[in-house]
Formats: structure tokens, C-alpha cells, sequence
């Protein structure tokens, strides 16, 4: 499958962007109390991450198989990869606000039109820069100032650091260790990608989720403040991105696990 290392990145960018707006659905249900609209309009948004997530996976076995064939090390290439799922939850946090504006106004059109379909209509007629500018804002210190952080958890931010970490690495410490095993192994070592992904999703199950999802329910049922949600939102999107620097370092260390396995 013909490649470039810039679309493996755009695609990549892309990702950790769409997943990083999903904190959008905490923030969006509790301010409107619309917390099955809102996950639903949301999905739309999570179509284009799948797209995008079914994209990505041949396009590393692409690289892969590029570097296997001129004896070539992909580490470096892989690195860079990380360093765009960083860029893109950065992006995602940069963006966040402006987002939020754009995604409770869509969630109170949907409401209104019944319909996605309807949604994505009106979305494409809009042609004025200066009413997409409207919703355009940059996070300020203001936004986080005086937020409720000791309510919220610490462990938190660990676990869901590490989950990030996995998650960001995973295919790609499974593709790296298919260079680590004997050719007979190869095929095996890049599938052991949805071991790894599992166990990270096996975590965020059990111990992010959950006290996250409690929280947020709270705040909906008017038991806590929206601010708390808003801490727990600022939290888990500093973890994320805390998630793809710890990715680098568990880039090669995933993959030489799932290798010794095969030797």
C-alpha cells in the first residue's frame, strides 16, 4: 500500500485530536443536561476517528515492511508518529473551548432538526469564515482558575497517563517487534497490537472510568457543582497528553516484551 510518512502523521494528528474533543460529551451533558444528544452528535465526530484508525493500521505495516526491505530502522519514524499523537492532543486541548462552543450549538440543533443527516447539511451551507470565527477560543487562565483540582482524584492522572501510553504505542510496539522475532513470528508479534490495546482499555474500564462516570453523574443529577466536572475534564486532558510523552518510553520496552515471547 503506497504511503507517505506525512499522511501516517496527518492521520495520526487526527486521532488524538477527535479523541481528545470527547471530554466535549463530560463538559457539554452536564452544562445542558443533554447527555444522550450529546454523545450522540458526538459519534459522528468518533466516525471520522474510525476512518482514520482503520487508515493508520496498514499504513505503519507499510512502513514496516519499507524499512524490512532496505534493512532500514523505523524507530526513528515510529518516534515521530508519537511526537504527532502529542501534537494532536495538544491541538485538541488548544482547541477545546472553541469546540465546545461549536458542539453545544450543534447539540441544540440536533435537538431542533431530528436528524444528523440535517446536522451535517446545515454545517455544510455554512460559508461565512466570520460565523465559524464566532465560535473560535483560545483557553485562558481564567477557564481553569479557582477550579476544584483536590476534589478530583489523583490517581487519575497516573492511570490515565499510562492508558494513554499504551494506547498511543500499542500498534506500533506490536509492528516494531515483528523486526525483534524470526520471520516465522512476524505475523504474530504485529497481530499481539489488540493484547496490548485491550490491556489498556481493561484499565481505563476499571479504575478511569468509572470514578470519572461517577463524578459526571453526580454533577448531572445537581449533586456537584459543574465546576468539579470541569477540574476532572482539565485533569484527564493533561493526563492524556502526559500519556503520549510516556509513550516514547514505552515504545521499545512493549515491543521487546512482545518479542520475548517469540525468541
Amino acid at each position: 500500500m503506497p504511503f507517505s510518512l506525512g499522511e501516517l502523521l496527518v492521520v495520526t494528528l487526527i486521532i488524538h485530536m477527535i479523541d481528545t474533543f470527547a471530554y466535549a460529551v463530560r463538559l457539554n451533558s452536564v452544562k445542558t443536561g443533554q447527555f444522550a444528544l450529546s454523545v450522540t452528535l458526538f459519534n459522528l465526530f468518533y466516525l471520522i476517528s474510525l476512518v482514520a484508525h482503520t487508515i493508520k493500521a496498514p499504513l505503519i505495516g507499510s512502513l514496516i515492511d519499507s524499512s524490512l526491505s532496505q534493512s532500514m530502522d523505523p524507530l526513528p519514524q515510529l518516534r515521530r508518529l508519537i511526537l504527532a499523537a502529542t501534537a494532536g492532543t495538544f491541538a485538541g486541548i488548544l482547541f477545546m473551548p472553541t469546540f465546545l462552543q461549536f458542539f453545544h450549538r450543534a447539540v441544540f440543533n440536533l435537538e431542533r432538526a431530528g436528524s444528523v443527516p440535517a446536522i451535517v447539511r446545515e454545517a455544510v451551507k455554512i460559508r461565512s469564515p466570520g460565523r465559524l470565527l464566532h465560535y473560535f477560543t483560545l483557553p485562558s487562565k481564567k477557564m481553569v482558575r479557582n477550579l476544584p483540582f483536590q476534589k478530583i482524584p489523583k490517581e487519575l492522572i497516573a492511570l490515565n497517563a499510562l492508558v494513554t501510553g499504551i494506547y498511543t504505542v500499542g500498534g506500533m510496539s506490536a509492528y516494531y517487534a515483528a523486526i525483534l522475532v524470526p520471520e516465522g513470528h512476524r505475523l504474530a508479534a504485529a497481530a499481539s497490537a489488540g493484547f496490548l490495546n485491550t490491556s489498556a482499555n481493561i484499565i481505563f474500564m476499571l479504575f478511569v472510568d468509572p470514578k470519572s462516570s461517577i463524578i459526571t453523574d453526580q454533577a448531572l443529577r445537581g449533586n456537584r457543582p459543574y465546576a468539579d466536572v470541569k477540574a476532572l475534564v482539565v485533569f484527564l486532558m493533561s493526563a492524556k497528553l502526559l500519556g503520549t510523552f510516556l509513550g516514547q518510553l514505552l515504545l521499545v520496552p512493549l515491543a521487546q516484551a512482545i518479542a520475548a515471547f517469540y525468541l
